[in-house]
C-alpha cells in the first residue's frame, strides 16, 4: 500500500498570528475528520523558517505532521538565507520540500542543486518532497515527459527512494487557476512511477487542487496525495481535501 499525503505548502503567506488562527480552525474542523481517514490519510504542513517553532510546538501530540520550504546540502557554513537538515531536524520537522518549481524558474535551482538537497535532507532523516514539471511552452511542444524524466535522471541519483515523496507540479498550473485534466495527471504521474525502482513511491499532484476537484483527482489510481498552497489553504478548504471521497 503506498501512503496517502495531502501536504499544505502556505510559502510566504501568515504571520505567526496568522498561522495560529489557520491552525486553531483546522483543527476544530479536524474532529469531523472519519476515524479511519486518520489512519490511512497523512497530513503535512509546509512553512516558512520563521513559523517553524511555533508550528512544532503547536502540532506537538497531533496527527499533523511538520515540513519545511527547503533545506541546504552543508551542515554548517551555508549561505545566508538557507537552513540545514540539522537545524531542521532539531525544530522537528519531517518532511521538507525540494526542487518547487518557483525555486526552479525564478531561482536557477539546478537539477544538481536539487540533488545535493535531497541527499542532506535523507542523510538528517528528513522525508524529501521532490517537485517536478514542465512549463506551458515544454507541454505544448510535447516535451513533457523527456523534461521530467531528464530532471528525475538527476534528481535522484543517490537518492534512498524508500523515503522520498514525488509531487508531480505542472507549472503552469501554479497559482494560475488552471488545473491539469484529472486523467491527464494521472497518466504523467504513471510514466514517472514507471522510472522509479522503488513502485510504491507516494507521488502527489501539485497542481490547483481544489475542494471542487479533489474527489476527480484522488479517486486516479496512481495518485496518492496532492500538494497544496494558496486559496487551498484556508481551514474549511483544506479539511476537505484532508476529507475527500473515495
Amino acid at each position: 500500500m503506498r501512503k496517502i499525503i495531502i501536504a499544505g505548502n502556505w510559502k510566504m503567506y501568515k504571520t505567526q498570528l496568522e498561522a495560529k488562527e489557520f491552525l486553531e480552525g483546522l483543527m476544530s474542523q479536524l474532529t469531523k475528520t472519519p476515524k479511519e481517514h486518520e489512519k490511512e490519510r497523512e497530513i503535512v504542513l509546509c512553512t516558512p523558517f520563521t513559523a517553524l517553532d511555533f508550528m512544532s510546538k503547536s502540532l506537538h501530540g497531533s496527527r499533523i505532521k511538520l515540513g519545511a520550504q527547503n533545506v541546504h546540502w552543508e551542515d554548517e557554513g551555508a549561505y545566508t538565507g538557507e537552513i540545514s537538515g540539522s537545524m531542521l531536524k532539531e525544530v522537528g520537522a519531517s518532511y521538507v520540500i525540494v526542487g518547487h518549481s518557483e525555486r526552479r524558474q525564478y531561482f536557477g535551482e539546478t537539477d544538481e542543486t536539487v540533488n545535493l538537497r535531497l541527499q542532506a535532507a535523507q542523510k538528517h532523516g528528513l522525508t524529501p518532497i521532490l517537485c517536478v514539471g514542465e512549463t506551458k511552452e515544454q507541454r505544448y511542444s510535447g516535451e513533457t515527459e523527456s523534461h521530467i524524466f531528464s530532471q528525475l535522471a538527476v534528481d535522484l541519483v543517490d537518492v534512498d527512494q524508500e523515503n522520498l515523496v514525488i509531487a508531480y507540479e505542472p507549472i503552469w498550473a501554479i497559482g494560475t487557476g488552471d488545473t491539469c485534466e484529472a486523467t491527464e495527471a494521472n497518466r504523467v504521474i504513471g510514466l514517472i512511477r514507471g522510472k522509479l525502482t522503488n513502485s510504491n513511491v507516494t507521488i502527489q499532484y501539485g497542481g490547483s487542487v481544489k475542494p471542487t476537484n479533489v474527489d476527480e483527482i484522488m479517486a486516479q489510481p496512481e495518485i496518492d496525495g496532492a500538494l497544496v498552497g494558496g486559496a487551498s489553504l484556508k481551514p474549511d478548504s483544506f479539511a476537505r481535501l484532508i476529507n475527500y471521497q473515495n
